[in-house]
């Protein structure tokens, strides 16, 4: 295996409820590094940007004003496989199916609020690491 990087949200229903610290404690536990994390408050365009692969579907415009409703962690988190290993530690996006001791299991409150976002390949890893953090922002 690989050492990987990827890219990882903790959403506005997650911050909100001041779980970004348990959150993080999962991905440290599963073995992933947290080599670059923020804050920030997503306009409804910035968000609009980064999910544009959703544009034609019709939960498009709500999932951007869930995005910018409140801030959101971004982070990017390296490890062996990590890729596959954060979608693991997220689990499910449904809730309701989502595996014991997962993220999603804990603390989403719905498929829509289901706490945290993962990059679902490498390509997407990339595009979505260089949309929030500049080279030298990841120092791993």
């Amino acid at each position: 295996m690989a050492v990987q990087r990827t890219f990882s949200i903790i959403k506005p229903d997650a911050t909100k409820r001041n779980l970004t610290g348990a959150i993080a404690a999962k991905f440290e536990e599963a073995g992933l590094r947290i080599i670059a994390s923020k804050r920030i408050h997503l306009t409804k365009a910035q968000a609009g940007v980064f999910y544009a692969v959703h544009k034609e579907r019709p939960f498009y415009d709500e999932l951007c004003e869930f995005m910018a409703s409140e801030p959101i962690v971004v982070q990017v988190l390296e490890g062996e496989d990590a890729i596959a290993k954060n979608r693991e530690v997220m689990g499910a996006t449904n809730p309701a199916e989502a595996a014991e001791g997962t993220i999603r299991k804990e603390f989403a409150l719905s498929i829509g609020e289901n706490s945290v976002h993962g990059s679902d390949g490498e390509d997407t890893a990339k595009e979505e690491i260089a949309y929030f953090f500049s080279g030298l922002e990841l120092v791993g």
